[in-house]
């Protein structure tokens, strides 16, 4: 499957669709205030087709609900159910039910076989009216699904999802591997003796996000002004999201064009988090690996990962020795054995190549889970 997303123009006839989008958000809490009640009630879960039966009963006598599509409200009766399903399988691992919603802040509604039709150009017909979009790309086979999302700042996105397009498939052969350390102080560290420094964007706008948060908190609320004031500390927010995506892009096409084989080692990011809190979030690895993994797929090359628990900062890249302790603050280390003197970051790097090379190798597309929070 593949994923185009095109930005629908500005309209006055789009507030049919925020509208449908609201609808959407009143049946979803409608679901979930049915689930638990029926929970309550039988000590039950609620079957989603009886779930879908219901709902398409009270459809017909509700002009509200009726903006939505039938299968837009079956998708969001789906959803719901694979949601409790992954709170019954995995509630111990701190996995929460389904919640309800701000209407307000709800933001998208898909359609899958029905409710739509690409009339050509860039024009689309959502339920009984025509609807504009900045075509940036031509839609290729057969689409599966269709999906309404509206942002914060009350832009709608039209997200198609289409069979993937085999594409013949690009190789740029270096023949060489290189492992990634992965830290605070440097964003990546390179087993070939190059350093990655993070430009921080969340740390640079934090200043302007600050004050637009100050003002918005000033106005009084459900006031035009206190509106206003809400875009302008999203915008805020968007711009340090989209500059870092950017940057991730471009360093991603930069490192799989220089090596065909990448190595990183497995990090629990969750852990990371509580203890560095807003740091690891600003250096968002979690979202670099995606879009390398991404990028490294479509060029033919690798991005693989060693096992989390090998000391790769402990273990001295000379020789093997494995320290017993090595504190987080010392960033230079000797080594008893050998004598040579590591940087902690660099040798931890290096490490990391050699142990993916040894156990992974330089072909082997096997890639480890990530233990990242979702």
């Amino acid at each position: 499957m593949k994923t185009l997303k095109f930005k629908l123009y500005s309209h006055k006839r789009n507030r049919y669709l925020k509208r449908s989008i609201n609808a959407a958000g009143v049946i979803y809490n409608y679901c979930i205030a049915l689930h638990r009640r029926y929970y309550r009630m039988f000590k039950k879960h609620l079957n989603c087709a009886k779930l879908q039966a219901h709902i398409a009963k009270l459809r017909k006598r509700n002009p509200f609900w009726q903006q939505v599509g039938s299968q837009a409200v079956q998708d969001i009766c789906q959803r719901i159910e694979k949601a409790y399903q992954l709170f019954f399988k995995h509630h111990k691992k701190g996995v929460r039910p389904p919640n309800f919603k701000k209407v307000k802040k709800y933001k998208s509604f898909t359609l899958k076989q029905a409710g739509y039709k690409f009339l050509g150009d860039n024009r689309v017909k959502i339920g009984s009216r025509v609807y504009q979009f900045w075509k940036s790309r031509e839609i290729e086979r057969t689409v599966k699904t269709l999906t309404i999302k509206r942002t914060p700042l009350g832009e709608l996105f039209m997200v198609v999802v289409v069979d993937d397009v085999e594409l013949p498939e690009v190789k740029f052969e270096t023949g060489e591997a290189a492992g990634f350390d992965f830290g605070l102080k440097t964003f990546l560290t390179c087993s070939e003796g190059f350093t990655i420094d993070s430009p921080l964007f969340l740390k640079q706008a934090l200043n302007a996000i600050r004050k637009a948060s100050r003002q918005h908190s000033k106005k009084q609320k459900g006031s035009a002004n206190r509106e206003r004031a809400r875009k302008n500390l999203v915008r805020k927010h968007e711009d340090v999201a989209n500059r870092r995506s950017d940057w991730f892009w471009k360093l991603a096409h930069k490192l799989t064009d220089q090596f065909d084989t990448l190595y990183f080692e497995t990090l629990s990011l969750k852990g990371m988090q509580r203890l560095w809190g807003r740091k690891i979030g600003d250096l968002a690895l979690r979202e670099f690996l995606q879009i390398l993994e991404w990028v490294a797929k479509k060029k033919g090359k690798t991005v693989a990962y060693i096992d989390r628990w090998f000391p790769s900062s402990k273990t001295c890249s000379c020789c093997g020795h494995v320290l017993e302790s090595l504190d987080l603050s010392v960033r230079r280390w000797r080594c008893p054995s050998c004598h040579a003197e590591n940087d902690r970051d660099e040798n931890a790097a290096v490490n990391i190549k050699m142990v993916g090379v040894s156990t992974i190798g330089l072909g082997d597309v096997r890639q480890a889970q990530l233990a990242i929070p979702a």
